[in-house]
């Protein structure tokens, strides 16, 4: 099972400097995956939880590429009504080719409403544009002009018409931030709805929290509470069949972003105790 981190890419702390420290902090504990998520304009919805700073994906993406070797790249994830079909499967092969493989396409629908008004794209028709994201990029990268070799795309969500999508156009389900009894309803549906579209079971993906406290804690979201029970929630997603879980090691507050050494800690106790 490979084992990620969701760095930030946003908020009052974050800058070059910081995001290549992250980079190398990253792969120099061993991590698998770095991933960092999406926003293109930072209106007010967006400022309020993820304030600029905020440094697009692709770019950083790229940027860093070069300041890696080793560790897998990707999004979590690309809002995929933001760019046009074409200008984002040109991006990601390029990506792919700058980073020598080295890059996965996590996708969405997003939230932000008034993001998607200032970009002049229909709110609610942010599912049948994702769904056409995803057929074109598959499309594209056949093409020599945009050829890719193999780009796995991971597809957020946890509603019906999230799991529909992902079972049908996915190669990895990505949902975040879930409890452990959520985790368990939302696979069990995912297995449904696998058997219902007569289609195989998506490879698992999850990104869940990491919040590392000294007492266990009751009534909590997966990778949240004492480093054994952050363990026992990785063995758990490992037995589930889970091919990858990303940490996210942001725990709401802007401020944090000015002392990333926080996060590194933690995830270097988290590295240590699970292997």
């Amino acid at each position: 099972m490979l084992i990620g981190v969701n760095v930030p890419n946003f908020g009052p702390g974050t800058d070059p400097g910081v995001l290549r420290d992250w980079a190398r902090t990253v792969e120099g504990l061993g991590f698998d995956l770095l991933m960092m998520s999406d926003h293109v304009v930072v209106t007010p919805d967006v400022a309020s939880q993820y304030p600029a700073p905020f440094y697009e994906p692709f770019t950083t993406l790229a940027w860093l590429a070069g300041v890696t070797e080793r560790v897998t790249l990707g999004t979590t994830v690309l809002i995929a009504a933001y760019r046009h079909p074409l200008l984002a499967a040109r991006m990601a092969a390029n990506l792919a080719g700058l980073s020598g493989g080295r890059f996965v396409l996590g996708v969405g629908v997003g939230w932000a409403r008034q993001e998607f008004e200032a970009l002049g794209v229909p709110f609610q028709r942010r599912g049948k544009l994702t769904d056409e994201l995803i057929t074109t990029l598959r499309t594209a990268w056949q093409d020599e002009l945009y050829r890719a070799g193999d780009i796995p795309i991971w597809v957020g969500g946890n509603s019906d018409g999230a799991l529909k999508r992902v079972v049908r156009l996915g190669d990895a389900w990505h949902p975040l931030r879930q409890t452990p009894e959520g985790w368990q309803e939302s696979l069990q549906r995912l297995k449904t709805t696998a058997v219902q579209e007569n289609r195989r079971l998506p490879e698992l993906a999850p990104r869940i929290l990491l919040r590392l406290t000294d007492e266990p804690v009751p009534d909590r979201r997966l990778g949240e509470g004492t480093i054994e029970q952050i363990v026992a929630d990785l063995e758990g997603l490992r037995a589930d069949g889970a091919h990858a879980v990303v940490l996210d090691p942001f725990l709401g507050d802007p401020e944090e972003t000015r002392r990333p050494e926080v996060a590194w800690e933690a995830l270097a106790v988290v590295r240590k105790a699970f292997r």
